[in-house]
């Protein structure tokens, strides 16, 4: 409470030094030569202390201009009463207040000369020399109180530099978790996305077509349930895969599936073919292995585009296509659905529109790829995709 009282009155904080020194004086100038005893004060000595400690009460509003009237006021009181040991006490105060406000050139220069004019006029009134030792101890005492008010304002810059790089370092702290709680959380929505979009429109299409020929061949039916029992078996492996992910090292062990990659795609192929969809699986260049994430992000827009395709294109003809460059995979898949059954639908497969295909690019800007879709001249619609085989450690 009196903390945050006395923060309040910089006035009382400016006065509080000049107080002090002027109630030193007092006593300073009561007691006898040699200590011999005590007399009533000298008040001549008393009012000149006084009158150069009566700035300091604005010493932090106006600290050189205080230095300037407390220097002139205690060389006079130099000059008028020699005798009396406490006349460049106010100056020593002030010099120290200039030192922790100005800059660091403006308070040396200040206190260098401040120290060799005291010293100068010292000798002067005491006839000394200015090599003297009372002499010296006036100007090292104008030096001391420079050098403390600068080592008082140097530690608080220091302080204050420190606060703000805790502040700093907090608020981007907060910046990157959060940056990071984004990226995973879209990264598992895309997961999610993938595996729900494709393998629930292939449940839906076999569970329309068991419910058509329920009655009317049962066999069909039958293989449909089964494709339907298939499907959803994959779809929760991978479900269980994707929840996998956001375990910790130290959570309880599973078994998930594997995270799918390129290997993968003769089987998503074949469970498209057995739904309908006449898929061509071709593989150009040098085949070799590309890093995990440059695998599953190929699967994944494989997965999306066929899954559109199935959804919003009558094609007759998909082509997927992996050509193995240098450092490069260009995956490409191709259909030739009419006009009007979805290319134009709003359903995913314009020119760039909907979740999936914002996943894809997604997926693909993530490891440093790029993916463009959209129709074709010669009709249907065209998904290309540029993944680099292996990920630098920036990427």
């Amino acid at each position: 409470m009196f903390r945050r009282w006395w923060a309040h009155h910089a006035r009382l904080r400016d006065a509080l030094p000049g107080v002090l020194t002027v109630l030193v004086a007092v006593a300073a100038s009561a007691v006898g030569t040699g200590g011999s005893g005590w007399h009533a004060p000298r008040m001549d000595g008393v009012a000149w202390t006084a009158l150069a400690c009566a700035p300091l009460v604005v010493r932090t509003r106006w600290p050189l201009p205080v230095v300037l009237v407390t220097l002139a006021v205690d060389l006079a009181h130099m000059a008028r009463t020699p005798d009396f040991s406490l006349s460049p006490a106010a100056s020593l105060v002030a010099l120290y207040t200039l030192a922790t406000r100005a800059s660091r050139r403006t308070a040396w220069a200040a206190g260098v000369t401040a120290s060799l004019v005291i010293t100068a006029v010292f000798a002067v009134t005491h006839a000394q020399s200015p090599f003297s030792g009372e002499s010296l101890l006036r100007f090292d005492l104008a030096i001391a109180a420079t050098a403390l008010g600068d080592v008082s304002r140097s530690r608080r810059l220091r302080l204050a530099q420190v606060e703000a790089r805790a502040e700093r370092a907090e608020r981007t702290r907060e910046a990157e978790a959060l940056r990071r709680v984004t990226e995973e959380r879209v990264r598992i929505a895309r997961e999610l996305h993938d595996v729900v979009a494709h393998h629930m429109t292939l449940v839906n299409a076999q569970a329309g077509v068991a419910h058509h020929l329920l009655r009317t061949d049962p066999d069909l039916a039958y293989q449909a349930l089964a494709h339907i029992k298939d499907n959803s078996r994959t779809a929760l492996d991978e479900l269980r895969a994707t929840v996998g992910l956001l375990r910790q090292p130290d959570d309880a062990p599973d078994s998930p599936a594997p995270i799918p990659g390129l290997a993968d795609l003769d089987s998503l192929v074949a469970t498209l073919r057995a739904n309908g969809l006449p898929v061509k699986l071709e593989r150009t260049g040098l085949a070799r292995p590309a890093a995990p994430t440059t695998e599953l992000t190929a699967y994944r827009i494989v997965q999306e585009a066929l899954t559109n395709t199935h959804k919003h294109a009558s094609a007759k003809r998909v082509e997927v296509t992996l050509d193995y460059g240098a450092d490069t995979l260009r995956v490409t898949v191709t259909d030739d659905g009419l006009p009007g059954t979805g290319h134009d639908s709003g359903t995913g497969r314009g020119p760039g529109t909907g979740h999936g295909l914002i996943g894809m690019r997604e997926r693909a800007t993530a490891i440093g790829g790029t993916v463009t879709a959209g129709p074709r001249p010669e009709g249907g619609f065209r998904v290309h995709a540029e993944l680099p085989l292996a990920l630098t450690p920036q990427t």
